[in-house]
């Protein structure tokens, strides 16, 4: 059963008791995706936290000129949400993608709410979680004005060992900032030394 990944995920933090499994069990909705299919999309508010059980998404904003931009990569045992439009209730300006058929585990703000007040686990645990994301996301502004093309090509590797055979180079140069060509260069020369 899918909720076990979820529940082995939380052992990483507070391990739940018999009581917050089950309470998590009962708030939880299990999905299936499609590829290319949203969970999110411009304009619309987030209404879910979604952890992936298996599959691949992406987190992106669009430009006037019609180009993607890639925020975020989620994949197996990981988090994605907007978590701006999810508090604030308010129309989100990023899409999220499945890049891969996947499942997912859904919860609404109301019951993540819910756990929060009645069983505290859960709110140190999501705490936990966001501040990895928040740290993620600092060192990811520090490179993107401190470092260059090759350097936050090697970090991407680094951090995401298992992504770089699962994305075109596409949506690599999309995240890194820069075009597939470029990507295409950096390849290159990595390879010839």
């Amino acid at each position: 059963m899918n909720i076990n990944k979820l529940i082995s995920h939380f052992n990483h933090y507070l391990p739940l008791d018999s009581t917050e499994k089950q309470e998590l069990s009962n708030r939880i909705v299990e999905k299936n995706i499609k590829r290319r299919q949203f969970i999110l999309q411009e304009n619309d508010v987030c209404k879910h936290y979604t952890f992936v059980i298996s599959g691949l998404f992406k987190m992106y904003a669009v430009d006037q000129s019609g180009t993607e931009h890639n925020i975020q990569f989620a994949l197996e045992n990981e988090w994605i949400t907007n978590i701006g439009s999810f508090h604030s209730e308010q129309p989100s300006r990023l899409y999220i993608e499945a890049m891969e058929p996947s499942v997912v585990l859904q919860i609404e703000k109301t019951n993540l709410l819910y756990l929060y007040t009645y069983f505290p686990k859960f709110d140190r645990n999501f705490r936990v979680i966001i501040e990895n994301k928040f740290i993620e996301l600092e060192n990811r502004v520090l490179q993107n004005i401190s470092s260059t093309a090759e350097e936050r090509y090697q970090t991407f590797l680094t951090q995401y060992p298992k992504l770089s055979n699962r994305l075109p180079n596409t949506q690599i140069a999309s995240y890194l900032g820069i075009t597939p060509e470029f990507l295409s260069k950096i390849r290159k020369n990595a390879s010839k030394k």
